[in-house]
Parts: structure tokens; C-alpha cells; sequence
């Protein structure tokens, strides 16, 4: 009897471990997706709008417009906890009379650890900047040269490893670093402009989504 007892507390303490490593496993698996339009739409009480921003009809679905003075979203979610390496991906349309700096994804602290997609805008085009903060450490990858037409519709990827940062745009490399990063552990997220409301998004987003892994090109969604 005292044998059979033991070993099945053995059993049940082998199941109990393997469920919680499947439950973590499954939730450093899970992808985050935001519809624009169903963050605002369906607003929840984790969900704070600034401004106006108003639906827009894309060729992909209901869209959000940010006005680039005072449209923004703040959200009391954050999807890349403890995650080591992660793939943010976006689909929008940046508009022309925006300021020069424009924060449009920030993930986060305020000013601590951080990621953010930004872009610069330079005459009637903008160029891409993916900016990581990790324990101090901080990196932006941007290249005035790499511009692109307002007005148009757009894919933009910015992939994290443990040890590199990546750019892309419309599926295609622009910029690629090494770099140290150690997983963001707190915070929370603002799309339209960063968190401490200076340098807003001028243009139309539809979708953002982060996948806990690096992703190649052939993985990223369809423009």
C-alpha cells in the first residue's frame, strides 16, 4: 500500500509539472493580434481612447484614422513579458502634414525597457525606425535613405532575437544589428503615440500583431 501511495504522489506531482510546462509553453506560444477597429469598437475597461480617432474603411477591413495631434489608444495589456524573442508586425498607411517624429507602437515602460515602431517623415516620404530600451541599453534602427511614398499602404516587421534587431518593410530586409536584449518584464502599450503623449501617429492603421518568435518573410502576414 505505502509503495502504491508513493508512486502515486510521484504520478500526480510528474502531471501536475508537465501541465504548468505545457500551460507556460503554450501561453510563450500564444500570438497577440489587434484589430485597430476592435480595440475601439469593443472597448473594454482596459482600453483608454485620447482624442477622436475614427474607423476607417480599408481595402482590408474596418481601420483606425489618427489625426497626428491627439488620436491615440493606451491599452493595459503587455504581450511581450518575458518573451526572448518576438516578431511585431504592423499593417498601415502613414499620411502626408504628420510631424517629423512619429511614435506610432509602443510596448513598455514609459521610459525604461521598451519597444516602439516609429517612422520619420522627410517632405511627402517617411523611413522606418525600430527602437529597442533593454537595461539601459538603447538602439534604434533607422537609415535616412531607406524612404518610402506616403499615402500608400504598407507591411512593416521589426524581429527581435536574444542577440539581434531586424527591420523590414513590405517583406523585404531593410536594416539588421546586433544587440543584447533581455526580455521586457513590465508596462503596458499606446498605439498612435508614445506613452508620454509627445510625437503622435499621422495615418490609418488596420492590424498589429506579435508573435513570440522570430519570424522569416514567408511567415509575416499578407499586405
Amino acid at each position: 500500500m505505502k509503495i502504491t501511495s508513493v508512486f502515486t504522489a510521484l504520478l500526480f506531482m510528474v502531471f501536475s509539472f508537465v501541465s504548468k510546462a505545457q500551460i507556460t509553453d503554450t501561453k510563450k506560444n500564444k500570438k497577440t493580434e489587434w484589430l485597430v477597429a476592435a480595440l475601439l469598437q469593443n472597448k473594454t475597461d482596459q482600453t483608454t481612447v485620447l482624442g477622436n480617432p475614427t474607423i476607417f474603411n480599408s481595402p482590408y477591413g474596418n481601420a483606425v484614422a489618427f489625426n497626428g495631434i491627439d488620436d491615440a489608444l493606451f491599452l493595459k495589456e503587455m504581450p511581450l513579458k518575458g518573451i526572448e524573442s518576438f516578431t511585431v508586425e504592423m499593417i498601415f498607411k502613414p499620411e502626408s502634414n504628420g510631424v517629423f517624429e512619429q511614435r506610432i507602437l509602443q510596448i513598455g515602460e514609459i521610459t525604461g525597457d521598451r519597444m516602439l515602431l516609429e517612422i520619420r517623415v522627410v517632405d511627402s516620404n517617411w523611413y522606418f525606425d525600430g527602437f529597442v530600451a533593454s537595461r539601459g541599453v538603447k538602439l534604434a534602427l533607422a537609415k535616412e535613405e531607406l524612404i518610402h511614398p506616403l499615402g500608400k499602404w504598407y507591411h512593416v516587421a521589426f524581429v527581435v532575437t536574444p542577440n539581434s534587431l531586424t527591420t523590414f518593410v513590405n517583406g523585404t530586409q531593410e536594416l539588421q544589428q546586433n544587440y543584447t536584449f533581455n526580455p521586457i518584464e513590465q508596462g503596458q502599450a499606446s498605439i498612435g503615440v508614445r506613452m508620454n503623449k509627445v510625437t503622435w501617429f499621422k495615418g490609418v492603421i488596420y492590424k498589429i500583431q506579435i508573435s513570440p518568435q522570430a519570424l522569416k518573410p514567408n511567415q509575416f502576414l499578407t499586405l
